[in-house]
């Protein structure tokens, strides 16, 4: 199995942050072990997939597996071991610690010694943890009013993310200290969590608007009613006036989310069966006010 993070993910060396980003989302919905039970293997390539992510979401971690730093895990490369022109004698320019520029071994680790001391402290290289990118789909009415879920990581930890009340879809939440163990004594990193959010079969969302279409009767549209229409809270009552026609909008102040306006599209259903009474009545009926609904195209070249 390759651990080449570009392979992983299915992109170019040359792709863009956002090529990367969209891959990425794209097979942790794929691969993601809640979505997969009946799939053991499931959970290995969605490790790999993150782990894949971390890599090269992060653009110094990228760089160096790039330059060959660091391999597909982020593990550090042993460096190349230096080589030296041996003389015709079969010696090397100095010994191999460099005594020739007058520095012994006992000189050297005391330099580095010290300079790694000064540098990364007394317990060694210091340096923060990786972040750890995750992707986490929450349902439209979770997003529109806030709510706590959990996130299965790879290895089976969970993690309870709070939802903000109004999130939109493609933000990224950051939880300190959630991420990669540091070194050393250094802070962790953090768990970068890119929301989904899933689409509703009643409602759609424009700023901070919701819209939805609420199917009518023709009696309802002719005489007016009162009905019970489900917003992104609840059900609220909603006057329909008179006469209105199909297509019409009215507004329900502030049921939208984060105070925006709930936006209601109304769609005239005619009846399933035939209705012999209405098409009498129609048969026969004169309007007070005659018109023409295709006046309009009329007007057209």
């Amino acid at each position: 199995m390759t651990d080449n993070p570009y392979d992983i993910l299915g992109v170019q060396p040359d792709a863009s942050d956002e090529a990367i980003r969209k891959a990425y989302r794209r097979l942790a919905k794929r691969h993601h072990p809640d979505l997969n039970p009946d799939k053991p293997e499931a959970l290995a390539r969605f490790q790999q997939i993150n782990a894949a992510n971390e890599i090269l979401s992060d653009p110094e971690m990228r760089a160096r597996y790039d330059r060959g730093e660091i391999d597909g895990s982020g593990s550090e490369k042993p460096p190349e071991r230096p080589r030296y022109r041996e003389t015709a004698s079969g010696d090397v320019g100095g010994d191999q610690y460099g005594s020739a520029h007058g520095l012994s071994p006992e000189d050297l680790a005391a330099l580095f010694g010290s300079a790694f001391s000064d540098r990364f402290g007394e317990g060694g290289l210091r340096s923060r943890g990786q972040d750890a990118h995750y992707n986490l789909t929450v349902a439209f009415l979770d997003a529109a009013n806030g709510a706590v879920r959990r996130l299965t990581l790879p290895g089976g930890r969970t993690l309870n993310v709070t939802i903000p009340t109004g999130l939109r879809d493609g933000h990224v939440l950051r939880l300190k200290g959630q991420g990669g163990p540091g070194r050393g004594d250094a802070p962790a990193g953090d768990a970068l969590v890119e929301i989904s959010v899933a689409p509703h079969p009643l409602f759609r969302r424009e700023g901070n608007d919701v819209l939805m279409e609420l199917p009518v009767t023709l009696q309802e549209a002719v005489r007016g009613a009162t009905v019970e229409v489900p917003t992104v809270t609840g059900m609220v009552r909603l006057t329909i006036p008179p006469n209105s026609p199909n297509g019409a909008k009215l507004r329900l102040a502030r049921r939208g989310i984060a105070g925006g306006n709930q936006i209601v599209e109304l769609k005239l259903v005619l009846p399933p069966s035939p209705e012999p009474d209405l098409s009498a009545f129609l048969e026969t009926w004169k309007p007070a006010y005659p018109f023409n609904p295709r006046a309009s195209m009329e007007q057209l070249p």
